[in-house]
């Protein structure tokens, strides 16, 4: 049970900034994080969605309502996400061989690509909340979907050679406690909201293509890999949320 809180805790730590009074590091625990990272999931949407509320609650301004709903999931998770999605489009539009593609990718420098894309991420996101429609009750479960799809991802594909998770032993036997733990988040969607349950299954496809795209394109699964498709389908999720 020891080894459970503490995975606890060190995913929450590392993930999100949520303030939290326990801060603990054990190897041991390592490899149990990414089962608590759906979880995480839940504890962010609740907030996600707890804001919308109260700013619908409130009648606040559509414009100011989509500005705090477009900056949360950035703040909550000290916007580690979006810098691996910024890292992976200026990687894979550099274009270059995948060696060059992987330096790129571990460059520190922002890249004009990088750029572009959170710009065009950010406007996004904007532009869904500025429409001020779709049940809010959905933003529960948008990030337990896209981290369901992180934590699958990292358990069951090839890591990079330079990624920390090719030196991490992740246990396989995991991705049936993550398996079911997406089935609950999808189930849960349609006993919500009905067909707005789609809003997921789109969510769920697009992080599949975009760590499709991601792999190919640089060899293997790493963080950064799996903060770009969890960016690009939270995206989709909540635009496809607002829209159906």
């Amino acid at each position: 049970m020891k080894r459970y809180l503490h995975a606890w805790a060190m995913c929450r730590s590392m993930f999100c900034f949520i303030p939290s009074p326990w801060r603990v590091w054990d190897e041991d625990a390592r490899p149990l994080m990414l089962v608590f990272l759906p979880i995480l999931g839940l504890e962010i949407g609740a907030l996600w969605w707890g804001l919308a509320w109260l700013l619908r609650h409130f009648a606040v301004p559509a414009i100011m309502s989509a500005l705090l709903l477009c900056a949360y999931p950035v703040a909550v998770t000290g916007a580690i996400h979006l810098d691996g999605f910024m890292d992976v489009v200026d990687a894979v539009r550099s274009c270059a061989a995948p060696d060059k593609r992987r330096a790129i990718l571990k460059d520190p420098h922002v890249g004009s690509f990088a750029v572009i894309g959170c710009v065009l991420a950010v406007l996004a996101l904007f532009s869904v909340f500025a429409l001020g429609s779709g049940d809010i009750r959905l933003l529960l479960l948008i990030p337990v979907v896209s981290r369901c799809g992180s934590s699958l991802s990292v358990t069951l594909l090839p890591p990079m050679t330079s990624s920390q998770y090719a030196r991490q032993a992740i246990r396989k036997g995991h991705a049936a406690t993550l398996l079911v733990m997406l089935a609950a988040a999808l189930t849960a969607g349609f006993l919500i909201s009905g067909t707005g349950g789609f809003a997921l299954i789109i969510e769920l496809a697009v992080y599949g293509l975009a760590v499709w795209r991601g792999n190919r394109a640089l060899g293997g699964m790493n963080g950064d890999v799996a903060g770009y498709a969890l960016t690009l389908s939270e995206i989709c999720g909540a635009a496809a949320f607002a829209l159906i």
